[in-house]
């Protein structure tokens, strides 16, 4: 029954991961559960995290109801009410999100919603991206765009 239990247990978690004297990124939780005695470490969120993180001085963040972050390969699972919010005003919500750090990918395969800086809407069914949204690869999906007006010649 004890090969089950994590290696360690923290409460009130409130991460900051430097770079050059820097913040770049705070995690913040109620509770950390470390599994790194497992043969696949793993840490575990049950209630959740707050992920704000810096880049060029801009914040963008990223919450969800739980998660787990997969020691050995970097990847990221969000579950339940995730709501990533970028720099530049992207809103993403999703029933689960997963963030591959290494390859700074984000995808799902569970319906969401994204709304652009614009204002144009985008529900779908699953997608994959790169983590700052410049390729965006969604599947079944719908939405609003919103296309500028400009002024048209006929030849």
């Amino acid at each position: 029954m004890g090969d089950n239990l994590p290696f360690a247990e923290g409460k009130g978690i409130n991460m900051k991961y430097t770079d050059s004297g820097k913040v770049v990124a705070n995690l913040r939780a109620p509770e950390m559960k470390d599994y790194s005695n497992f043969d696949f470490p793993f840490l575990e969120f049950p209630k959740g995290v707050e992920l704000f993180f810096w880049e060029d001085g801009k914040l963008s963040t990223v919450i969800s109801d739980y998660a787990i972050k997969y020691e050995e390969t970097g990847i990221v699972d969000l579950r339940k009410n995730v709501v990533l919010v970028t720099s530049d005003s992207v809103i993403l919500n999703a029933d689960q999100l997963y963030w591959d750090q290494a390859k700074e990918w984000v995808f799902t395969d569970q319906p969401y919603q994204i709304i652009l800086k614009d204002g144009s809407v985008n529900n779908g069914a699953s997608f994959d991206s790169s983590q700052d949204f410049t390729t965006f690869i969604s599947r079944n999906n719908q939405g609003v765009q919103l296309i500028e007006k400009n002024n048209i010649q006929n030849d």
